[in-house]
């Protein structure tokens, strides 16, 4: 029997055919979220024109849940990204210990609550000059014409063109009067923007809102007006019995969905338990059980040097082991994760050399 031995042009012309298959096949098994560039455009300009749903140094969120980062907004400020998981540790450290001799303005190599109350509000402060900056420039996306003013419906059709639609038939039709077709979530969308856009606008009012209103409609934590306007609307969504207040059972009642395993139970028992601490120890001023609208607001104003001495007392409890109402190095190395988000191993046999 003659064995023929394979050709090299056979050869390459199969190797070609099996390439050609496993790139087909790569391209069909890739993610369907893999965006686009013409979708990727699409979604930052729709970031940049909408308000977010998370403020850095809030308290609540829009939607009324619990700001699991504010202990380390407030206490990092604009360095948020400094303790990421892959920094090393021992630079990490040093840093953390950096921060700590800055909040010690008396040098005794221990934080007491009027110092880290004054370091809440520098850092805070930070975070307003973040989103003042941010603001600029997401005002210029919305005002191409550089007139100073945006009306609410130039910016409803930058909003539909960020959603797919064409900017020239949006445009026309608003110009002639007709009816805007779009689905009913985009609608829903559209309508709170304007009850929000409306609270913006300053009196007197004229739908025209100049950098700073847009500064408030995206940030309301800058406007006092705005303020109350985002705390009405928290507590219209949590108030279940109409009277324009919160009870305890009201503010930490579960989001809609149910439990289907011991993970979701576990993640239920603790929305529960945290918002019942919050409720109890800083949000009812008073402690009649009752939050007011006049309570929450307070609660919730960044700048608010009440709030902050508050916020400064309970971070310190928290790493403060030896009870003496103050944080030390060692502690709040050792208790690294809820300031930084990041843990710090080896805390106590690296404090002094750190120092």
């Amino acid at each position: 029997m003659v064995f023929r031995q394979p050709s090299f042009c056979g050869l390459a012309a199969h190797c070609l055919w099996l390439l050609g298959v496993v790139l087909l096949m790569d391209a069909s098994a890739r993610p369907a979220n893999h965006s686009s560039a013409r979708e990727r455009a699409a979604n930052r300009e729709e970031n940049e024109i909408l308000p977010p749903d998370h403020l850095n140094g809030v308290k609540l969120e829009m939607d009324g849940h619990l700001n699991k980062d504010f202990h380390q907004e407030v206490f990092l400020g604009k360095d948020m990204d400094g303790f990421d998981e892959d920094a090393e540790p021992r630079r990490s450290r040093r840093k953390l210990m950096v921060i700590f001799s800055k909040v010690d303005v008396n040098t005794d190599r221990r934080i007491s609550a009027k110092e880290m109350q004054r370091w809440i509000m520098e850092k805070t402060a930070e975070h307003f000059q973040e989103a003042v900056k941010e603001n600029k420039m997401h005002f210029r996306a919305v005002d191409p014409d550089g007139d100073g003013h945006v009306s609410w419906d130039e910016y409803k059709v930058k909003f539909l063109v960020s959603k797919g639609h064409n900017e020239k038939e949006v445009a026309d039709a608003i110009r002639n009067h007709e009816e805007l077709k779009v689905d009913e979530e985009t609608q829903e969308v559209l309508e709170n923007l304007r009850d929000r856009w409306y609270q913006a606008d300053n009196p007197p009012a004229d739908l025209l809102l100049t950098e700073e209103e847009f500064l408030s409609f995206l940030h309301p934590e800058h406007s006092r007006g705005m303020l109350k306007f985002m705390v009405k609307e928290i507590i219209r969504d949590l108030d279940q019995d109409g009277d324009k207040q919160l009870s305890l059972p009201e503010f930490i009642s579960l989001p809609v969905g149910t439990v289907e395993n011991q993970q979701g139970q576990d993640i239920d028992d603790s929305w529960v338990k945290d918002r019942k601490k919050e409720f109890e120890e800083l949000i009812d001023s008073n402690h009649d059980g009752i939050v007011t609208m006049e309570e929450l607001e307070n609660y919730m104003d960044p700048m608010n040097e009440y709030n902050a001495l508050n916020e400064a007392k309970q971070m310190i409890a928290i790493a403060d082991e030896n009870q003496n109402h103050h944080l030390e190095p060692e502690e709040i190395l050792k208790y690294s994760e809820f300031f930084t988000g990041s843990k710090l191993m080896d805390y106590a046999r690296n404090v002094h050399e750190e120092f």
